[in-house]
């Protein structure tokens, strides 16, 4: 096997780099649709994975319509956690992305009333012993709690660097 020239990775480096997002380039406008296709990309499969877990559901016996999954307590865990994160970052990209846009109202009703479907989804089929809904409901916050908190670290800085001029 030959190793690869520098060439041939100038190429590939070359080629990778004219995907990535360059400001000088990409309009806001451009930018902004992308990050949204991407985002209800995502939102869409984990809404999916949340309301049809994966491995299914229990359709006989003494659990049926409980996630057959969530009698893996921790991997389950892992699964719910991790998917509902991922759920409400998209929401919250999306909410903030469409910021001012025709039918915003609606666009956060929408988005609320999917997050609670999804909520009672998980509900439906996770059974009450396996999982603390609380955790569920902190990693549905973590985003728009991270974002707040943001909000305020820039603004105090801002205010702190103002009064030191």
């Amino acid at each position: 096997m030959s190793q690869p020239n520098q060439t041939d990775t100038k190429k590939s480096v070359s080629w990778f780099k004219k995907f990535q997002y360059d400001k000088n380039r990409d309009s806001p406008g451009d930018t902004r649709n992308v990050l949204l296709i991407v985002v209800a990309l995502i939102a869409a499969v984990t809404f999916q994975a949340g309301v049809n877990p994966p491995g299914g559901v229990w359709q006989e016996g003494d659990r049926p319509g409980r996630a057959i999954y969530a009698s893996q307590k921790h991997a389950f865990y892992v699964f719910l956690i991790s998917n509902t994160l991922a759920l409400s970052t998209c929401i919250l990209v999306i909410t903030s992305l469409t910021y001012r846009f025709p039918f915003h109202f609606e666009i956060w009703v929408a988005t609320a009333s999917m997050m609670t479907t999804y909520a009672s989804a998980v509900f439906a089929v996770t059974p009450n012993e396996t999982v603390h809904f609380r955790y569920l409901l902190i990693a549905a916050s973590v985003p728009f709690l991270m974002r707040c908190l943001g909000y305020f670290v820039k603004k105090y800085r801002v205010g702190k660097d103002e009064s030191q001029t």
